[in-house]
C-alpha cells in the first residue's frame, strides 16, 4: 500500500495505456487507470485493463481501476450501482490490485451503495479508494464520511483538500484536518496540482507516503 520508509509511492493517474510505460520508467509505483479524465474519469474498457495490468505487474508495479459509469454527479440510480457492481467482478477478474470509487447521496456518502461495493471489492481481495466525489462533501459531512470509510475498511480517500484548480499549496491546511480526523485508519491520498517537483514537499507537509497525480513522474 504505501511505499517503503521514507520513499513517497507515486500513483500516476492515467487515461489509458500510452503513457502507462513512460511513467514506470519514471519512478510510478501504482497506476490509477481510468478513461474520459476531461471529466474526471470512468470505468476504463476491459482491453485496457487487462493490458495495463499484465505490463504494470511485470515492472512489479500495482494497478488500480476507476469503476465510475458516466462523467458528471455521484448520485447513481439502482440500474448505474448494477453497472458498478459488473464493472467491478469484470476489473477483479481483470486481474487489478484495486478499485477507486466514490457514492454520494443528499449530501454525504451513500453508505449502502458504498457499502455493498466495498464488501464485494474486499472479497474479490481488491484494496479500495475513495475518490474525489469526497470533495464534493462540506467539511461536516466529509468528517463524517472519514468515520464511515474507516467503519468499512476502506484502504484509502482520494483528495485535493479543496475545490478543483485551487492550488494545492494552499489547500494543505484542509489536508492536514483530513489527515488528523484518519488518524493512522486510512491512508489520505493527496492529488490534484500535485507534481514531480512539489510532491516530496506535499507529503512532507502533510506526513503521507503516497501523491497522486498526472504529473507526479516527469514525463518527456
Amino acid at each position: 500500500m504505501a511505499g517503503e520508509k521514507g520513499v513517497v509511492l507515486r500513483e500516476f493517474c492515467a487515461e489509458n495505456l500510452e503513457r502507462v510505460p513512460s511513467a514506470l520508467d519514471a519512478g510510478a509505483g501504482r497506476i490509477e487507470l481510468c478513461d474520459n479524465l476531461a471529466v474526471g474519469g470512468t470505468t476504463p474498457s476491459l482491453g485496457v485493463i487487462e493490458a495495463a495490468v499484465d505490463l504494470c505487474h511485470a515492472r512489479g508495479a500495482r494497478v488500480m481501476c476507476m469503476i465510475r459509469p458516466r462523467g458528471g454527479g455521484f448520485e447513481y440510480s439502482p440500474a448505474e450501482a448494477e453497472i458498478m457492481a459488473r464493472d467491478l467482478s469484470c476489473a477483479a477478474e481483470a486481474g487489478v490490485d484495486g478499485v477507486v470509487f466514490g457514492c454520494l447521496r443528499d449530501g454525504g456518502l451513500d453508505s449502502p451503495l458504498m457499502g455493498r461495493l466495498v464488501e464485494q471489492a474486499h472479497a474479490a481481495g481488491l484494496e479500495v479508494t475513495m475518490h474525489m466525489a469526497f470533495d464534493e462533501l462540506d467539511a461536516i459531512a466529509q468528517r463524517v464520511a472519514i468515520e464511515e470509510l474507516a467503519a468499512l475498511g476502506v484502504e484509502r480517500v482520494l483528495t485535493h483538500g479543496g475545490l478543483a484548480g485551487v492550488p494545492i499549496e494552499k489547500t494543505l491546511p484542509h489536508l492536514k484536518e483530513i489527515v488528523s480526523w484518519a488518524d493512522g485508519r486510512l491512508i489520505v491520498l493527496p492529488g490534484g496540482g500535485v507534481t514531480h517537483k512539489n510532491a516530496e514537499l506535499v507529503a512532507g507537509e502533510l506526513g503521507v507516503s503516497e501523491v497522486h497525480g498526472t504529473r507526479v513522474v516527469p514525463l518527456a
